[in-house]
């Protein structure tokens, strides 16, 4: 077996734990529109009926931690299905990768998988957010 197969074995389990309810999150399709007062195109999220159904709901993902804020103490961070090398920020997935966190204490900054469980929210046209936001999250320890 070759070294590249081997570490794709190796990582597989990791990756895998981090998908969960990821695949939900995948119904989801983007839509541009003109924003006529500025001028310029802005993406808005179209959410299909999976992802509707879980608005409002205490939802529990696992994923990789990209920090917003200083690395200590974290209480509003992205979570990526993906690790930070492949994220969506570095081009290597879509949009419905990740979701924005707001933990209700703190939480030290990790580089390991871990999984949250909060008020899964959807944002439909604030472009100041992400399109999914979990809201008053805690950290479950595996």
């Amino acid at each position: 077996m070759g070294r590249l197969h081997l570490l794709f074995l190796l990582l597989l389990p990791t990756l895998s734990l981090a998908q969960g309810r990821w695949n939900d999150l995948a119904d989801v399709s983007i839509e541009t529109r003109m924003d006529e007062s500025e001028g310029y195109e802005i993406s808005y999220p179209e959410f299909g009926p999976k992802v509707q159904a879980l608005n409002g709901k205490e939802i529990e993902l696992r994923g990789y931690m990209i920090p917003l804020e200083s690395m200590l103490g974290q209480q509003y961070f992205v979570l990526s299905s993906l690790p930070f090398n492949i994220c969506f920020f570095c081009g290597g997935a879509g949009p419905e990768t990740i979701a924005e966190v707001h933990t209700k204490k703190p939480i030290e900054f990790t580089d390991d998988v871990i999984r949250v469980k909060g008020i899964f929210e959807l944002n439909p046209d604030d472009p100041e957010h992400l399109m999914y936001i979990i809201n008053e999250a805690i950290i479950i320890e595996e």
